[in-house]
């Protein structure tokens, strides 16, 4: 039985972030690696705790981002993430941000890692940093390379932070295309962190595909039963850390009492 087997239609699974402080290259490094180290392995471990049933390992403190990560901190967050993996007993996944797949990919492989998820895996959008364009076909030649089939690709479909580049492409056709392209769990956001998916865009999509769907943004106590009565998958950050600010802890009382809220 794979570490990934939780992500499946109706399981209703909550996969919580770690978000690393900033990274070594980026501006808001401290220069404290242990710092850095301790907090995630933190994390990590409430989250565990709360009964949450994954946890995500991603560089959220090295805004602003690149497309791509650079040496420095791609080799930080592998050394972060093996740390933390050795730590936790359930699944650990990568997301290097803003769509560095190979960084991902590679760091899964190595630390035996269940998922990786990828920003952007179908579309072609815009931010700050630039243009991103669809990594499918290379994302899924290098799991095969890999040989690391066993680490299944949770896609993003017109992900947060992003503006479509050719804005008619419906929700829908996103998603199918994803699905098509080798994704094992599709993933919709609201438009930037802590800002809920619409339940318009979960219900849209969940009547076009047939694999997993995660609600990737904005879910909280108040919201996670009625999102995963349609969607089977929460993936959950800033509302479980202390003030809801990002760069703090995990907060050992709200993940508690958002599992305690799906299960009612």
């Amino acid at each position: 039985m794979s570490n990934s087997d939780f992500i499946e239609r109706g399981k209703q699974f909550v996969i919580g972030m770690v978000h690393c402080l900033p990274l070594p290259g980026t501006p808001g490094f401290c220069g404290d690696m242990k710092k850095i180290t301790e907090q995630a392995v933190n994390d990590a471990l409430v989250l565990e705790e709360s009964g949450i049933d994954a946890i995500i390992i991603e560089n959220m403190g090295d805004g602003p981002f690149g497309i791509v990560m650079d040496t420095e901190q791609s080799c930080a967050l592998a050394a972060i993430s093996a740390i933390v993996a050795q730590k936790v007993k359930i699944p650990v996944g990568i997301d290097a941000a803003m769509n560095d797949y190979k960084t991902s990919l590679s760091i899964a492989k190595a630390i035996g890692g269940a998922f990786v998820r990828i920003p952007v895996f179908v579309d072609t959008v815009e931010f700050f940093g630039g243009i991103i364009t669809p990594c499918a076909r290379q994302a899924m030649i290098l799991r095969k390379n890999l040989n690391a089939e066993n680490v299944k690709i949770l896609a993003d479909i017109q992900v947060k932070h992003t503006h479509m580049l050719l804005p008619h492409v419906a929700i829908e056709d996103s998603a199918k295309a994803a699905e098509s392209c080798g994704a094992d769990a599709i993933i919709v956001t609201g438009t930037h962190i802590g800002v809920e998916t619409p339940i318009e865009i979960i219900q849209r999509v969940r009547k076009v595909t047939k694999i997993p769907l995660i609600a990737g943004s904005g879910v909280n106590t108040a919201n996670i039963r009625q999102q995963l009565s349609i969607a089977d998958g929460a993936i959950v950050g800033s509302s479980l850390k202390e003030a809801g600010r990002i760069e703090n802890p995990v907060s050992t009382k709200l993940a508690k009492e958002l599992i305690n809220a799906l299960k009612g």
